[in-house]
């Protein structure tokens, strides 16, 4: 019984896969044009964000996976620690951090963003939450943009010294 549900739960993803390769098809290229986001999250990402299209900037991306930093302090005397809001998608935040990992390997703005967290003497944890944010920051400016993932990109907007 087990091995047939496995099997039809396969089917259906791969069912679901290849229809939102069908409907994304230009978005979900471009997605998969960025180190560290596979077809399948790269499929989550557009299902959960409706393709991107309902969105100023990446800020409201980021606030609706719950990955948007909430502080805990009161007056003078009450400083909590800095923690993540969890109050959006917890599937896509499980997702964006397990690709996180191989993001810090593979993705260099992500491994640079990473070491230097780590450097600071940042928790690992949270430097693995930033890729998250970073490689939603990424998908978001991909999508909009229309222009596959570069890893030499530098910002034309941004002075050159």
């Amino acid at each position: 019984m087990l091995k047939t549900l496995t099997q039809q739960v396969a089917l259906v993803e791969a069912e679901l896969l290849a229809l939102l390769e069908q409907r994304f098809a230009a978005q979900m290229t471009l997605l998969c044009s960025i180190p560290g986001i596979g077809r399948k999250t790269a499929g989550m990402l557009l299902l959960f964000a409706g393709g991107f299209t309902h969105f100023d900037n990446y800020r409201q991306v980021i606030a609706l996976a719950g990955l948007s930093p909430r502080e805990h302090t009161s007056g003078t005397s009450i400083r909590g620690k800095v923690r993540i809001t969890k109050m959006g998608g917890g599937l896509i935040r499980g997702k964006l951090f397990m690709c996180s990992f191989s993001a810090k390997k593979t993705n260099a703005a992500c491994a640079a963003l990473f070491d230097r967290l780590v450097a600071k003497g940042k928790n690992k944890k949270l430097a693995l939450i930033a890729v998250c944010n970073k490689l939603l920051k990424q998908a978001f400016a991909i999508v909009k943009s229309g222009v596959p993932y570069q890893a030499d990109f530098s910002s034309k907007l941004a002075p050159t010294a």
